[in-house]
């Protein structure tokens, strides 16, 4: 399943890597790719959007899921 939460703040490609870390050690991730551009991020897994979420804040950026 892909899920494709919404990521605000993000302006470089470290901000990317980042976001891609955090959702990456979210329990289900499979994988996950940022994209400051579109100002999203794409997961794949079958993980909990309250956590992808929570897991984002905490890494410093807004998100909605």
């Amino acid at each position: 399943m892909t899920l494709t939460i919404t990521v605000e703040g993000m302006s470089c490609e470290g901000c990317e890597e980042a976001v891609e870390t955090a959702l990456g050690a979210v329990p289900g991730v499979t994988g996950a790719r940022a994209d400051r551009e579109r100002s999203v991020a794409e997961v794949e897994g079958e993980a909990d959007p309250a956590a992808l979420v929570a897991a984002v804040e905490d890494a410093g950026y807004e998100a909605s899921a």
